[in-house]
């Protein structure tokens, strides 16, 4: 340890003298009232500390002393369904010990629940040989989720004691003869935040992540194990699209950190997500869910280390073989912290002031999301999708954050003000959106189908492309310049922007659509326009062809509509639209087989 004095106090950022003995990353307890503080520069015998507290009224002169350790998470059974501050402290358990709403500053809380019991199930027996990332046992810490408890990192040796029974998260479990003697452990792992966990290997992402989110599933999709960006002005829904993805995913676990934004979007996320059941396993979403909060009312220093925080979390149980995925709510918010710390230190600004790492600190926060091959002698594959909204001041995504985002991340949903201003929900252009995943993950979903998934999405992304080009000419000569075949396309492109990819995120039906449904919505659409072309070809007229549908079109905006256990209703819709094409063509005279 290392004890020194405080010389000044700026805002988070604290300098403190004599602490020649002390490291960059180090754990301090600054001032009289001992708030929790990280080195993150030093000068000589001057440490620079980021403070993760309010530091009003703390002043020259007072203690600080270090600990020793890099800021670092427990990671054990206990952290499901919990809600934490961006330094691991849990926030329930903060209020009741401190018995107010507000968080008292230099209350030292462990991370975990020390009293409660836990059943563990031994997986080896005494004189087996185990290393780094091997399982010894499990807890079944949800309904959901079976906990497994891993040897840490760095250990290798032969179990010389294990059993089965109820142990609390702190209680000696089992001991492992290594070279360096006998070792006890217990449940609780402990792992530095800005320190990626190691692996065996990474892999290839080779399967979607189903959001249940028709514009992103079937448009742009991420796989598992990718990144993806969210990047919109204010009120586009960048939030909303973030808890769908939370509440509809079909991964093991999520961790939601909400970093740096409004605190009634946390509280959405904690009045919501108790009272929905995930439709992977018929249980709470909560089951399988952390929380993160350090809202834009919480202190800015903790702000940067909550990201960490929680890719640390989801890294944790990637390595039981889990996928998860992380969504960071909002990264701009992240950013700005870096910034004013950065502003603090003195140290040269690039572009709008943010520090000249930005890029390298998003890159290292990106980058360890993945498909992996985890440590272990049973190969487990395990997955991070990494999700991060960004909010570019007025939406102009040209900023830096938005910038050296899309330098890392596979897939851009870029939310447009206008769409969102038309109540077109989720606000995701899909002219400016793209993923580089679409190729590979489409004909994952194709073979599972047994369809042409392929060619389905390349049809539909040419039909809103020509509608762009084809409104260009409507608002400049009118619509009744287009041939009748353009026209015909304006109709069918509509069906795709609001039957299709328009989504209430609010209706217990349309909220979300399995990949099958989608399926059947689009190949629906398709249908429609096939049976209209063949139609204009063997002589029907546009106007006969639109205003004789008017009922199936009507049918086909209701269509979202149909509950997932009703889907046979979809090959009704499309019975009805070929019956309906052929009576218009038998009345223009036209025989189908002409």
């Amino acid at each position: 340890m290392n004890k020194g004095r405080i010389v000044s106090v700026s805002g988070p950022l604290v300098r403190a003298e004599g602490m020649e003995n002390a490291n960059i990353q180090d754990i301090c307890r600054v001032g009289n009232l001992g708030l929790i503080g990280e080195i993150i520069e030093m000068r000589g015998d001057v440490a620079s500390i980021q403070v993760y507290e309010e530091t009003s009224m703390v002043g020259p002169g007072e203690p600080v002393e270090t600990t020793g350790e890099p800021l670092s998470v427990e990671l054990a059974p206990g952290m499901i369904s919990q809600m934490f501050d961006g330094i691991q402290r849990p926030l329930d358990e903060f209020k009741a010990i401190t018995n107010s709403n507000f968080l008292e500053r230099g209350k030292a809380i462990d991370p975990l629940n020390r009293n409660k019991e836990w059943d563990f199930v031994a997986a080896v027996n005494v004189g087996d040989k185990v290393s780094a990332g091997d399982v010894v046992g499990t807890v079944q810490e949800t309904s959901v989720i079976n906990h497994k408890i891993m040897v840490p990192v760095g250990i290798e040796g032969t179990v010389r004691s294990i059993e089965s029974g109820t142990f609390r998260v702190d209680d000696p479990l089992y001991t492992i003869e290594t070279k360096d003697g006998v070792k006890e452990f217990t449940m609780i792992q402990k792992w530095p935040v800005r320190r990626s966990r190691p692996i065996a290997r990474k892999l290839n992402p080779v399967e979607p992540l189903i959001t249940g989110q028709r514009v992103i599933d079937t448009l742009f999709p991420v796989a598992k194990g990718g990144a993806a960006a969210v990047p919109g002005p204010f009120g586009a829904g960048k939030t909303v699209v973030q808890h769908q993805i939370a509440k509809w995913a079909d991964v093991d676990i999520v961790v939601y950190v909400g970093c740096g934004e409004r605190g009634n979007e946390m509280t959405d996320v904690i009045n919501e997500f108790p009272e929905l059941i995930d439709p992977n396993t018929g249980q709470s979403i909560m089951e399988r869910t952390i929380l993160i909060a350090n809202t834009s009312n919480m202190p800015v220093a903790a702000r940067e280390a909550s990201i960490y925080t929680g890719i640390t979390i989801a890294e944790y149980f990637r390595d039981m073989g889990y996928s998860v995925a992380i969504m960071a709510d909002s990264t701009s918010r992240w950013a700005e912290a870096l910034r004013e710390m950065s502003g603090r230190l003195e140290e040269m600004p690039g572009d709008e002031g943010y520090p000249a790492y930005l890029g390298s600190r998003l890159a290292e926060y990106y980058e360890r999301a993945g498909k992996v091959i985890t440590l272990g002698n049973d190969q487990r594959e395990g997955s991070i999708t990494a999700i991060g909204a960004v909010s570019p001041p007025g939406g102009d995504t040209s900023e830096p954050v938005t910038q050296n985002t899309l330098r890392v991340v596979k897939v851009f949903w870029s939310l447009d003000s206008s769409l969102s201003q038309r109540r077109h929900f989720p606000a995701i252009n899909w002219l400016d959106s793209y993923s580089q995943y679409s190729n590979e993950m489409n004909d994952f979903v194709g073979k599972q189908l047994e369809v042409d998934w392929n060619d389905m999405v390349r049809r539909s992304r040419l039909l809103l492309q020509d509608e762009s080009e084809l409104e260009e000419i409507v608002r400049l000569v009118g619509v009744e310049s287009l041939s009748e075949r353009d026209r015909l396309k304006l109709v069918v492109a509509r069906m795709i922007r609001e039957d299709f990819l328009q989504q209430n995120a609010f209706d217990d039906v349309d909220t979300y659509t399995s990949r099958e449904k989608q399926f059947e919505m689009l190949a629906t659409i398709l249908h429609y326009e096939d049976q209209a072309v063949r139609a204009l070809k063997l002589g029907s007229y546009y106007d006969e062809i639109v205003k004789g549908t008017d009922e199936v079109r009507e049918r086909i905006g209701r269509m979202k509509y149909i509950p997932e256990e009703e889907i046979k209703r979809y090959a009704e819709i499309r019975e009805a639209i070929t019956n309906t094409m052929q009576d218009i063509i038998e009345r223009g005279g036209v025989e189908l087989d002409a």
